[in-house]
């Protein structure tokens, strides 16, 4: 009986094996050629060749999985199993999904979704939380920004992809799904059973603090985000019998989205300048997004609350109101992710998320894996227990806000200006 590395073992089937093997392993060699050769040929790019020594290999194993595996394979799915890896290599962003994940993505930016309600990355092999979007199940039951999610449903996570793990965390309304939870200072992994939802993609949300003075709340940035801004800019105006003394932007645990819709939010605070810049390979990966004429606030002084939980497009935003002298930024250091995604559709209902650009802010800096500096730094709020978070006039940030729009200063405790440069 054979064992793992024995040598000397004589199989009489290896030749007709070999024959097989040999046969099948050209026929999937050309279908790869051929499949490459047509991916590298999309839009009228330039095909590409790969080298036949890596299509053999990969034809190679792939008969060999066939053939030997423990259980019988679906070919369709080897092939997909295979691309998966291939794209999650490339950075924690990119990633091949089926036809049901791109219909989650189009939801998930267009409408409503099942799930939780929280944007996850991958750092260091570990999925990690960006942020639990507001009133979400996933808010309610205490997620952090930060937090690792080692299990779900006692299952480890070791090197799974990021699509895949979405995919388990996602299901109906109503049902359960358990997360083993890695925090700071916690020495044993806390274990939540979060039940789904349908989660709500509208994200804007507003008050009058006080006579003057807005609140303006950014959950994250979806395709009606930049419409909703306008409108509640306006309500915010008319509340206030005219022209706002002040408006409190709260950015904090946004986690991100589309590309689009911060520049939209970040042209209504703008009378010109640069928003955002953007440098890729492709041609369409190069652009340079500029403010058109038109302040909707009209000038309004704004103190934009940001923290550890602020990404991708917070970070466009946060960065296009400093740089252009329109804000000042109040909290702590944000989540650093300065890449730009582009979905790219493929066959059967099926795409393709590729990191294409890496983006600037209007000063020119890459904020990608450094994060932005607050102008004025807060302390981090005190923890607080599972489902318990400050509201409205509640919340000590918001607070400092308020202070510093009327003042420049801050009474919040430990508040300090950041040197320029930081």
């Amino acid at each position: 009986m054979p064992c793992a590395g024995a040598r000397g073992y004589h199989n009489p089937m290896d030749s007709s094996r070999r024959t097989m093997l040999a046969a099948l392993l050209g026929c999937l060699a050309g279908a790869v050629l051929v499949t490459a050769a047509f991916w590298l040929g999309r839009d009228g790019r330039k095909p590409g060749e790969i080298p036949a020594k890596d299509a053999h290999l990969l034809a190679e194993v792939i008969g060999l999985v066939r053939q030997d595996y423990v259980d019988k394979t679906d070919d369709h799915q080897l092939m997909s199993n295979a691309i998966r890896g291939m794209v999650s290599e490339l950075d924690p962003h990119s990633a091949f999904m089926d036809a049901e994940e791109f219909e989650d993505l189009r939801i998930a930016t267009e409408g409503n979704y099942s799930g939780i309600g929280v944007e996850v990355t991958i750092e260091d092999n570990v999925l990690t939380v960006i942020a639990p979007l507001d009133d979400s199940p996933a808010a309610r039951a205490g997620i952090r920004p930060g937090d690792a999610i080692l299990s779900i449903d006692g299952k480890s996570l070791r090197n799974e992809p990021l699509g895949e793990a979405i995919g388990r965390i996602r299901g109906e309304p109503g049902t359960i799904v358990k997360l083993g939870i890695g925090r700071e200072l916690l020495t044993q992994p806390l274990e939540l059973a979060i039940e789904r939802a349908i989660v709500s993609v509208h994200s804007v949300r507003y008050e009058m603090l006080e006579p003057g003075f807005g609140y303006l709340r950014i959950s994250q940035f979806s395709e009606t985000t930049g419409p909703d801004t306008q409108a509640a800019v306006r309500a915010l105006e008319d509340q206030s019998g005219g022209r706002l003394r002040g408006l409190v932007l709260d950015l904090r645990n946004n986690p991100g989205g589309v590309l689009d819709a911060a520049v939209e939010v970040s042209d209504c605070f703008l009378d010109s300048g640069t928003i955002v810049s953007a440098d890729g390979r492709a041609a369409e990966s190069r652009f340079r997004m500029e403010a058109m004429k038109g302040d909707l606030s009209r000038g309004t002084p704004i103190a934009v609350l940001v923290n550890e939980g602020s990404a991708s497009a917070a970070e466009i935003v946060a960065g296009a109101l400093r740089d252009n002298g329109r804000a000042k930024l109040l909290g702590q250091k944000t989540f650093g992710k300065g890449s730009v995604q582009t979905v790219l559709p493929l066959e059967d209902g099926q795409a393709l998320k590729l990191t294409t650009s890496r983006y600037f802010t209007p000063s020119g800096v890459s904020i990608h894996e450094r994060g932005i500096q607050p102008d004025v730094a807060l302390p981090s709020p005190p923890e607080l227990a599972p489902g318990a978070q400050p509201e409205g006039e509640q919340d000590p940030e918001i607070l400092a806000a308020v202070d510093f729009l009327k003042t420049g200063a801050t009474t919040l405790a430990t508040a300090q200006a950041v040197p320029d440069g930081g």
